[in-house]
């Protein structure tokens, strides 16, 4: 979809803005964006949590569970693709008129008055992102931003008062910058109109949306062209998709920045040199006026190049290439994307967000060096039927990296459950040391059992898989109960 962008003034003269489903990743950043920029905002959730308690100390009015009532009253109702239409909230407000955006709208009205920076594609955007606003933020840019994740080692709320917490991965600052990860699984990523575009790749997926391959590739082509009139796209060299976008973007006219390992880049990423100790590794970035040495925090290839887009976007924002680098430096991670949830009995536990064949095979690649003598053990559940369905094949190829694999049954997410789809189909498919364990909780027992000192065990997928590390480390052989 392409929509015209929605006017923050406007959206505050009407009242109260309530956002449905205010707990999940996206809409708790644009809650407290709207909140920390004066606006009535309250909104409801089916569950309570810290996401809800962060809200509300963000001065956040917010109910549990969806109730028709929690509308009434409001100016504007903000929902996701994830809210279907007979939720009692969204129902009410179309019976009562009340205008009602999806959540990019909502994020676009609070882009329109910033240098807004955009970070879209398949895989690595809310690691992109997060480097982005750290990179920022060290040199001094005071951004806001919007992401996905929890950026970690950036310092939460003030305690003098200045400003309200920040929740989530939403961050308010007083700074001219905006920086948000835009999501292209259901086509909302158009809505935005940024000064810089960020393409990191564009891998075929969340094909129950689009349909096809060439669907998706149009909608970047649409993002490319939604860059403003002087603005920047920054694309992946090394990826085939973003490379042909950055190639066509150029010839309409569009100012373009290209990164990668590949010799034809704009800016040259050199050899990934992991530094297990760490959990990271070092590499070089040059723009043509010199080498410029980076040392990451963070593990794999695939997070310098990461660093290489987010230095590239930092440097059009006219940040000193030393800064920049000592920024990203200091990038710690954020929630889910190889997050250490701790160690028992000579057993260290990460977590990971990865939920596609690619980032599957790029996360086990990283922690392949972290593990160092120990084996790599791992947890997958499978996220939706129909990413299972398409992928199998990759799945299985990917999770054959690790020693050993127990697969969990398919988080639905927003998909109906299809008894054709399970996660044996990834388990008959592989080679490797593999089992199909249903149960998550027994899953994570069956894969405890089988851990040694030295092992490294991920928890893989973009579902509630990321609740089974403290079960995971309770059930590893030698483990104080």
């Amino acid at each position: 979809m392409t929509v015209p962008p929605a006017d923050l003034d406007a959206i505050a003269r009407r009242g109260r803005v309530h956002l449905v489903g205010v707990g999940g990743a996206g809409m708790s950043a644009v809650a407290g964006l709207l909140a920390a920029r004066g606006l009535t905002v309250s909104g409801s959730d089916a569950r309570g949590g810290a996401v809800v308690d962060a809200l509300r100390a963000a001065r956040v009015t917010v109910h549990v569970g969806h109730d028709a009532a929690h509308v009434e009253g409001a100016g504007t109702v903000v929902v996701s693709t994830a809210i279907r239409p007979e939720n009692p909230e969204l129902a009410q407000a179309r019976a009562l008129g009340v205008p009602v955006l999806h959540r990019s709208e909502a994020l676009a009205a609070l882009m329109a008055d910033r240098r807004a920076v955009a970070v879209a594609g398949a895989h690595g955007k809310t690691t992109t992102s997060a480097m982005v606003a750290v990179a920022l933020e060290h040199a001094g840019l005071a951004p806001s931003w919007a992401i996905g994740g929890t950026v970690r080692q950036v310092a939460g709320a003030t305690t003098d008062g200045t400003r309200p917490p920040d929740v989530g991965g939403g961050h308010h600052g007083s700074g001219d910058v905006v920086v948000v990860e835009a999501d292209e699984s259901d086509g909302s990523f158009l809505a935005y109109a940024p000064l810089v575009a960020v393409v990191t790749n564009i891998e075929p997926d969340h094909l129950d949306h689009y349909g096809t391959r060439e669907a998706f590739e149009a909608a970047f082509r649409r993002f490319a062209g939604r860059v403003v009139p002087g603005g920047w796209l920054v694309a992946c060299a090394d990826d085939a998709g973003s490379a042909a976008l950055a190639e066509e973007a150029r010839a309409h006219g569009t100012q373009v920045r290209t990164y990668g390992m590949v010799e034809e880049a704009d800016v040259r990423v050199g050899p990934w040199e992991p530094d297990p100790a760490r959990s990271g590794g070092s590499t070089w970035l040059d723009d043509g006026s010199g080498r410029v040495p980076l040392v990451l925090g963070v593990p794999g290839a695939h997070n310098a190049l990461n660093a290489a887009a987010a230095w590239t976007v930092a440097r059009l924002l006219g940040v000193d290439a030393e800064v920049a680098a000592a920024g990203l430096g200091t990038f710690a991670g954020t929630g889910r994307r190889f997050e250490d949830r701790g160690s028992a009995a000579g057993v260290r536990v990460v977590d990971d967000y990865a939920h596609h064949p690619t980032e599957v095979a790029a996360l086990l690649r990283a922690a392949r060096p972290v593990a160092g003598d120990g084996r790599l053990l791992v947890l997958f559940q499978p996220h939706l039927f129909s990413r299972t369905a398409t992928f199998a094949d990759e799945f299985a190829a990917a999770l054959d990296l690790a020693d050993v694999v127990v697969v969990t049954d398919v988080y639905a997410a927003r998909e109906d459950p299809d008894p054709a789809v399970s996660g044996a189909m990834l388990v008959d498919r592989m080679m490797s040391d593999a089992t199909f364990v249903p149960d998550r909780h027994e899953a994570a027992r069956v894969l405890a059992s089988r851990a040694r000192p030295g092992d490294l065990v991920l928890t893989v997928g973009a579902g509630d898989v990321t609740e089974l590390a403290p079960v995971v480390l309770a059930h590893v052989p030698g483990a104080a109960r």
